[in-house]
C-alpha cells in the first residue's frame, strides 16, 4: 500500500471544497446572518435549526448536538469514512490529483472499506450498463420502450441489465482487483454450491444511490416467465453501505430540486420516478424495497428544511387500487406527522400508478395528478367516512364513533381542532362545538366539566345555571385566553389597545367570549373603569354563569413565574400568546385554502396565498418568542 497523503495536498483539499457546497448536497442551508448558514443538522434529529456552517471559515458546527469541524471532518462524518477515504472522496470532486508520501500518485486501498464496496458497485453499474445494449437485454429494453422511456431515461437512471450465467459480473470485479469477500460483504456475489455466483441473474436492474450520489445497491426486476425466483422485484440485501429505511432511488437527482421547491413526491417504484421525471416532477423518489418510514422522514426533512417556521410539501403518490388506498392510510398511521410540513395525498383514477397513468394519458396527467393532490389527513377521513350511510343518523353517529379518534392523533393543535370543525360538515352533524369537544377529550385534554366549578373558592356555584358552562381553569390550550381576561379585567392599563383590538375569533371558550364581548361593550380597556366598579359594569349585562366568571377571573392571582417578576412582563407575554394562538388559526385557514387550490388552474391566487403564508409564519414565529421571553 501506498504513504500518507502529501499534506500540502490534503491544505489544497481543504482550500479547493466550497464546505457550503458539499454539506448542500445533504441539508437545506438558508442565509443566517453574520455570513453564516443554517439548516437542521444531519447527526441528529431536531425541529429547529441548530447547524450552522461558516463558508469564509470552511467550517460546521452543530449548537445542538456539539458535532463540528471542516469539510474534511464533516465527509468523515455523514459518510463514514475514513480520513484517507474522505479527502479522496473530495479531490475527485475538485479535480485534484493527489501525491502519496512513500511514492505514486493512486493508492490501494484497504480491503473491505466502504471505498472499496463503493468502488466495487460503481464498477458494477457500469458493467450492467453495458450489458443493456447486448443482444441477450432484448426483453429488459423492451419492457423501458414499452413503458414510455427512450435511452436517455434509461441513461440518466442507470439501468443496466445482469446477464445469464453464474458468475459473469463475478468474474469480471475479480478481474478489476475486488476480492471475492469484499464482494460478498456488499452483496454483489453470494455463496453458491460450487463457489461464489452473481446475486442477479436475467433480470433488468436499476443502480440504488446514496444521497451523495454513490452506488449502493441495485433493485432488480423479474422480465422472463420462466425465471425461477417468482418475485417480482429483488432488491441487495442489508450492507455495511445499504440501509434500505435509509435510501431513496432518485433522490440523488431530486434532491436540489426538492430543496429548491421545498416540495418531494413519494412514489412506489423505481418506473413510478422515472415516469414522474420524464413528465417533469423532478422532485419523485421511492423507497427501496421496504416501506417509506421515518428514516427517510429525517433525510427529506434537512432537504425541505422543515422546521417550525418553514412549510415544505410532502406528496404521496399511491395506486388507485384498495391495495394503494390502504397505503395511504398507513402513510397516515406510521409516522407522517414527523413531518412538520404539509402532507398530501395523490391516489391516480383507474387503478393506475404515475407510469400507467403517463402512457395512457400523457406528461400532463401526470403533472395533473400532482396538482390536484388532496391533504393526507383530509383523504385518510373521507375513506373512513366512505364505509358509512350518512343519510341515516345510526351511520352518522357510528361515522363520529369511527373517525373522531382519528382525527384526535392530529397533532397540530389548531389543524386538529380545523379538522375536528370540518368532520362535523362531512358527517352532516349540525353542532360543530360538540365535535370539537369530543376531539379534544379523545386526544386527552381535559374537558370543561358541567358538574361542578374545580376552584375551591367556587365549589359552591352550580354550572348549569343559564348561560354557557364555565371553562375548566386547568386546561392548557385555555390558558393564554384566561390570562389575558384576567389582565383585563385587573390591569386594564396593562391590557391597553392591543387587548381593545383583538376581535371575539381570537377566543375559543363560548364563556371567555361572553366575558370579551362584556368588556369591549363596557368601554374596553380605554373606558377608565377600574377595580370594582369595572366589574360590575361588565357584569351587569351577561348571563348568571359569565358574571361568576367576571368575578372569579377579577380577584383570580396571576402566576407569576417568579417572586418579584413583573405584571407588566406577564401582560405583555399573554397578550403575545393569545395573538399567536389567532394568528395560527389564520395559518391553518390560509393553508386550508391552499389545499383547495391547484397551483395549475389557479396560480396567480396560490402565489398570493403563499406570500401571506410565509409572511404569517414569520409573524408567528416573532410573536411566539416575545411571549417566551416575557413568561422566561
Amino acid at each position: 500500500m501506498a504513504g500518507r497523503i502529501r499534506e500540502s495536498d490534503i491544505a489544497q483539499v481543504r482550500e479547493r471544497s466550497q464546505i457550503d457546497e458539499v454539506v448542500g448536497e445533504y441539508v437545506q442551508l438558508r442565509r443566517a446572518g453574520g455570513g453564516a448558514l443554517k439548516g437542521l443538522c444531519p447527526f441528529h434529529d431536531e425541529k429547529t435549526p441548530s447547524f450552522n456552517v461558516r463558508s469564509t471559515h470552511g467550517t460546521f458546527h452543530c449548537f445542538g448536538c456539539g458535532e463540528g469541524g471542516d469539510v474534511i471532518a464533516f465527509v468523515m462524518k455523514i459518510d463514514h469514512l475514513t480520513f484517507v477515504e474522505s479527502v479522496e472522496r473530495l479531490a475527485e470532486r475538485v479535480g485534484l490529483q493527489l501525491t502519496y508520501e512513500g511514492g505514486g500518485t493512486s493508492v490501494q486501498r484497504d480491503r473491505g472499506t466502504r471505498s472499496r464496496l463503493v468502488d466495487a458497485h460503481k464498477a458494477a453499474q457500469e458493467f450492467y450498463a453495458e450489458q443493456l445494449r447486448t443482444p441477450e437485454a432484448l426483453k429488459a429494453r423492451e419492457f423501458l420502450t414499452e413503458r414510455g422511456f427512450d435511452e436517455a431515461s434509461a441513461t440518466t437512471f442507470g439501468c443496466g441489465f445482469a446477464p445469464a450465467g453464474w458468475d459473469r459480473l463475478t468474474k469480471y470485479l475479480l478481474g478489476r482487483g475486488f476480492e471475492v469477500a469484499e464482494l460478498i460483504k456488499g452483496g454483489l456475489v453470494k455463496e453458491g454450491r460450487q463457489g461464489p455466483i452473481d446475486q442477479f441473474h436475467r433480470r433488468l436492474l436499476w443502480p440504488i444511490k446514496d444521497i451523495g450520489g454513490d452506488v449502493v445497491g441495485f433493485g432488480a426486476r423479474r422480465i422472463f416467465d420462466d425465471d425461477q425466483i417468482q418475485a417480482k422485484y429483488l432488491n441487495t440485501r442489508e450492507t455495511p453501505i445499504y440501509k434500505k429505511t435509509q435510501v431513496l432511488f432518485g433522490l440523488d437527482t431530486a434532491k436540489r430540486e426538492i430543496a429548491k421547491r421545498h416540495q418531494v413526491v413519494v412514489v412506489e417504484g423505481y418506473t413510478d420516478v422515472m415516469a414522474m421525471h420524464a413528465a417533469g416532477v423532478p422532485t419523485a423518489v421511492a423507497s427501496c424495497g421496504t416501506a417509506f418510514g421515518i428514516e427517510h422522514i429525517k433525510v427529506l426533512r434537512r432537504l425541505l428544511m422543515d422546521d417550525a417556521s418553514f412549510r415544505g410539501e410532502v406528496i404521496f403518490t399511491f395506486d388507485g387500487d384498495e391495495a394503494g388506498q390502504k397505503a395511504a392510510r398507513r402513510a397516515f398511521d406510521d409516522g407522517d406527522q414527523e413531518f412538520t410540513a404539509q402532507t398530501f395525498i395523490a391516489v391516480a383514477p383507474d387503478g393506475m400508478d404515475p407510469c400507467d397513468l403517463r402512457q395512457a394519458k400523457g406528461d400532463v396527467a401526470v403533472k395533473d395528478l400532482v396538482a390536484r393532490r388532496r391533504p393526507l389527513f383530509t383523504f385518510a377521513i373521507h375513506a373512513e367516512l366512505a364505509e358509512f350511510d350518512l343519510d341515516t343518523a345510526e351511520g352518522r353517529v357510528e361515522a363520529l364513533r369511527r373517525t373522531v379518534p382519528l382525527v384526535a392523533r392530529i397533532k397540530d393543535h389548531s389543524l386538529r381542532d380545523d379538522y375536528a370543525r370540518q368532520l362535523s360538515g362531512w358527517v352532516g352533524w349540525d353542532d360543530p362545538q360538540t365535535v370539537v369537544r369530543r376531539v379534544r377529550e379523545t386526544a386527552g385534554i381535559a374537558p370543561a366539566r358541567r358538574t361542578r366549578a374545580v376552584n375551591p373558592n367556587q365549589g359552591a356555584l352550580p354550572v348549569e345555571a343559564e348561560g354557557p358552562p364555565r371553562p375548566n381553569p386547568a386546561d392548557p390550550e385555555l390558558l393564554a385566553q384566561r390570562e389575558v381576561l384576567k389582565v383585563a379585567l385587573q390591569e386594564p392599563a396593562l391590557a391597553g389597545p392591543v387587548y381593545d383590538s383583538m376581535p371575539l375569533s381570537a377566543f375559543t371558550h363560548p364563556a371567555y367570549i361572553a366575558v370579551h364581548t362584556a368588556v369591549l361593550e363596557a368601554g374596553g380597556t380605554a373606558s377608565g373603569l377600574t377595580g370594582a366598579e369595572l366589574l360590575e359594569v361588565v357584569g351587569k349585562n351577561c348571563a348568571p354563569t359569565v358574571r361568576r366568571l367576571v368575578s372569579e377571573l377579577g380577584v383570580e392571582p396571576m402566576p407569576l413565574p417568579r417572586k418579584n417578576a413583573s405584571v407588566e412582563r406577564h401582560a405583555s407575554a399573554y397578550l403575545n400568546a393569545l395573538q399567536k394562538e389567532q394568528v395560527g388559526r389564520q395559518i391553518a385557514e390560509i393553508k386550508s385554502r391552499l389545499q383547495r387550490l391547484s397551483p395549475l388552474e389557479h396560480a396567480e391566487e396560490f402565489r398570493e396565498l403563499w406570500g401571506d403564508l410565509v409572511a404569517m409564519e414569520e409573524w408567528h414565529k416573532a410573536l411566539g418568542a416575545q411571549a417566551q421571553g416575557g413568561l422566561g
